[in-house]
């Protein structure tokens, strides 16, 4: 069974709206990390942030991590999941990353007025910007880190989710040839 195929990017780089269709494209499930961390929990993402903080909620993240990585699944990830201590390296062990990587502008574009995401609830359009423009920069040495990038501001659905399958067919392919099973 092939590792997992971890899908990382910023919020608004469309994870979760191209997970499904690449994972019926590699005939793998597909698992939102998020909704892992939501049913445990027994509570949303934003009341997890407001009970817990984004630390409490990141622990529970990578535990959700933890448990989806044996499926051989399409997994999206939380924004920040990648840019965790370690977890670069722990989850290119686990399979293949992928970064969804998206200009600022197609960014705030996606992500509207931000009441949804926790990380922005609550701010003015000028701070939303500002701060998801931070964390990209945060993040930015942990999303580079991954072994497959795909831009994804001009690009529809379906031809973003046929390039990552492509992708991911070839590089499977030469890994099988060489003998590396993950």
């Amino acid at each position: 069974m092939p590792g997992a195929l971890w899908l990382v990017g910023m919020m608004g780089a469309g994870k979760s709206t191209i997970g499904p269709v690449v994972a019926g494209l590699l005939g793998r499930p597909f698992v939102d990390t998020d909704d892992i961390v939501v049913q445990t929990a027994g509570q949303s993402v934003q009341a997890i942030f407001e009970s817990e903080g984004e630390r409490g909620f990141r622990e529970r993240e990578r535990a959700a991590i933890l448990e989806v990585a044996k499926r051989g699944a399409v997994v999206s990830l939380g924004g920040g999941a990648i840019a965790q201590p370690g977890a670069p390296e722990q989850l290119a062990a686990l399979g293949t990353v992928v970064y969804l990587r998206a200009r600022l502008a197609t960014l705030m574009n996606r992500i509207g007025d931000g009441s949804h995401r926790p990380m922005l609830s609550g701010m003015s359009a000028e701070e939303r910007e500002q701060r998801v423009a931070d964390l990209l920069a945060e993040r930015a040495s942990a999303y580079e880190s991954a072994q497959l990038f795909v831009d994804v501001d001009n690009w529809e659905v379906d031809s973003i989710a046929e390039l990552i399958a492509s992708q991911v067919r070839k590089l499977e392919a030469g890994l099988a040839r060489s003998g590396d099973e993950r």
